[in-house]
Parts: C-alpha cells; structure tokens; sequence
C-alpha cells in the first residue's frame, strides 16, 4: 500500500454505514420538495416512501415502519407537529426517529420540535446531501430499532 492511500475500513463498518435496506418515510406537502429528497434519497440506496400530510404519515409509518422518518413541520390535514406527537405515544411507532425538516428557524421551533418527539432538526432549505448527512447521523445514533408490535 502506498504511504498516501487510506485502508479501507473493514466491512462490517462499511455495513453499517449503508443505506441498502434502511427506508426511509419522506413527509412533505410540497411536492417538488418531496420528489427532490425522495429521488436523492433513492439515488445512495435507501427505500423511500413519501406522504404529503400528517394523516396520511402517521397512517405509512404505522403500514411500513420505516429507519427514519423525514417530516415537514407545517403539513395540511395534521400537522407535523401532531403527526410526529401520535407517532412518538404510539407502542408501534415511538421508536422511530424523527427528523424535522421545516421552515421553523427559530430556537422555540426546535425546542417545541423536540417536545413533541423529533429527535433531530434540520432548517430549509436544506441541500439533498446535508439531508441525507443528518439522516446517517440520526441512524447511526439511534440505530435500527425493530418495531414494536
């Protein structure tokens, strides 16, 4: 090996690092928006699924059970912040990570978005790989937790 060429890390660490098999639940009322994160998320592997409001969200988390859940905040029909808060009461669902994704750029927003159960919080707008920085960071934190049923 030559004195500049990194080692490779071995494989059970490149594993874990992985997308391949992770899904991930993208939740956004804007469409452009949803399409972008989705698509990119995609592109590195990930399964996606998506919702364009906090009902229908709620209602894929309970189906899929995804790694991760990527939620907007301001959503019509319920919102993410309630969506997030029946989430986190549900046995199923509480052990999902959530990571808001919102407009909100104040420090109340991100303190509210924790009390109601997001256990990350990135501002818009927000660069696809940024996005999916935050959700490896999530992910490896929290791990993956089988669901609760």
């Amino acid at each position: 090996m030559d004195p500049g060429q990194k080692s490779s890390p071995p494989d059970d660490a490149v594993a874990s690092a992985l997308p391949e098999g992770r899904k991930v639940l993208v939740v956004d009322d804007y469409e452009d928006a949803r399409e972008m994160y989705a698509e990119y998320l995609e592109f590195l592997g990930y399964e996606v699924e998506t919702a364009s409001n906090g009902q229908e969200a709620v209602e894929r988390a309970r189906e899929s059970h995804p790694d991760v859940i990527l939620m907007d905040l301001s959503l019509p029909v319920l919102s993410g912040w309630d969506a997030t808060q029946q989430l986190k009461t549900d046995a199923s669902t509480r052990d999902i990570p959530v990571m808001a994704l919102t407009g909100h750029v104040f420090a109340s927003s991100s303190e509210k978005a924790r009390e109601v159960g997001c256990d990350a919080f990135v501002t818009k707008p927000a660069l696809p790989d940024t996005v999916a920085d935050q959700i490896q960071a999530l992910l490896r934190k929290t791990g993956s937790k089988p669901p609760s049923r």
